[in-house]
């Protein structure tokens, strides 16, 4: 059982590291992330004052980070389309289109959900 819980304790370090290394990179190579985690840095102490109950902080937390959620996947995908090749293509345009269609919509997502929760 020890053997069990020390791969399963190495593997989440590695993990862990891994996904530091993922945000370091989407924050060094991608603009939209930066301004982002700019907005969540903003947003994050307002939800605090904002929220009147725990649902209501969960869902302004939540939708912000949502948001960078979405922007690393989109970040992922475009890496991959760029690692394929530079070269013009339908589905290589279409994929990206399609990952940045998904952070409008987390952007749509989180002023729906942030207005509606200031207006009440």
């Amino acid at each position: 059982m020890e053997r069990i819980y020390g791969l399963i304790k190495r593997r989440a370090f590695y993990a862990a590291i891994n996904s530091w290394r993922g945000l370091q990179a989407c924050f060094k190579y991608e603009e939209a992330f930066r301004i982002e985690v700019a907005v969540t840095c903003l947003l994050f102490p307002l939800a605090f004052f904002m929220a009147e109950n725990p649902v209501e902080l969960v869902l302004l937390l939540g939708s912000v980070l949502l948001l960078l959620i979405v922007e690393l996947l989109n970040s992922a995908v475009e890496a991959a389309i760029d690692r394929i090749g530079e070269e013009r293509h339908d589905l290589s345009g279409r994929a990206k289109d399609l990952g940045s269609a998904a952070v409008l919509l987390t952007m749509l997502l989180v002023l729906i959900t942030w207005v509606a929760i200031a207006v009440q």
